[in-house]
């Protein structure tokens, strides 16, 4: 991606030399990266010990020891900065267009584990939009997973991360989000994660809607850009991951979309850059 010059984001707080404390229900970091993937070879979500909110699933994680920045962390958290400031530049103007006011979240930077207003998280859990407080969490050793674990490298598929999260708080400001969840609290688990799929297939669309307005409006896309983004999105797709880690999958478990599933909607928003089209609930499932 071409950046330079571009603005950073006011909206970041950094804390990443603050320590992660303690994971949720007392567990260390250890316990609950061990609850999490024992839960998550299981069939189930990890995920559900942050509640409200949206993620990546989670790769590897990183050690709550004492923190002392690289200079290539530190050129990331830049980046993370640059990014998030050009989703704060196409959403306004989006909801703009749609007669609403944007808002936009604040980035947390966190090293290890993190205290959030859905909870605390550990890196394991990936990055993640908490709507209670409006912020999106990242740990940046989740982009060096990325390359080493899955493959899934370059700048734009890092940026992809990002405005997906992004794109969640789009949907919280929309309404989509509480709806979901409050359909989600009703019925089966096997429901409820089909909701979830929907809800991230979105997210992904509107990263993709985010990332051709911002090309329209910086030329930020160079070669390779698209392919690295579409790579990432097929890397992390459920049926993707489950299959690596255990060599079958368990699809009444998936609860991001399939790598099929996820490469489709991200490219679509591409394509199309219109915010209007990225309906994920109207389909039938099997349509998605």
């Amino acid at each position: 991606m071409k950046l330079d010059g571009r603005r950073t984001s006011q909206n970041v707080e950094d804390r990443r030399g603050m320590g992660g404390g303690k994971a949720v229900g007392g567990l260390g970091i250890g316990g609950l990266i061990i609850v999490g993937l024992l839960t998550w070879l299981m069939g189930g979500n990890p995920l559900d010990v942050i509640t409200q909110s949206g993620s990546f699933p989670g790769i590897t994680t990183a050690d709550g020891g004492e923190y002392t920045p690289t200079a290539e962390e530190e050129e990331l958290a830049t980046f993370a900065s640059q990014i998030l400031a050009g989703t704060e530049d196409v959403w306004t103007e989006q909801f703009r267009a749609m007669g609403k006011q944007y808002v936009a979240p604040k980035l947390v930077l966190f090293k290890g584990a993190v205290s959030s207003g859905c909870g605390n998280a550990s890196s394991s859990s990936g990055p993640f939009y908490c709507s209670a407080d409006q912020c999106v969490y990242l740990d940046l050793d989740f982009f060096v997973n990325m390359k080493r674990d899955l493959g899934a490298d370059g700048d734009f598929a890092y940026a992809y991360v990002i405005a997906h999260e992004v794109g969640h708080h789009v949907q919280y400001l929309l309404g989509t989000l509480s709806q979901a969840h409050s359909q989600m609290s009703r019925v089966s688990q096997a429901e409820s994660n089909q909701i979830s799929v929907r809800l991230e297939l979105q997210a992904d669309y509107y990263a993709g809607v985010w990332a051709y307005h911002d090309n329209q409006k910086f030329g930020s896309l160079e070669d390779g850009d698209l392919e690295e983004a579409l790579n990432a999105a097929q890397k992390i797709g459920d049926d993707y991951l489950q299959k690596k880690a255990r060599g079958y999958t368990v699809p009444e478990s998936f609860n991001h979309g399939t790598s099929a599933q996820r490469h489709r909607w991200l490219k679509k928003g591409l394509t199309t850059g219109r915010v209007s089209e990225g309906d994920t609930f109207t389909p039938a499932y099997s349509n998605l």
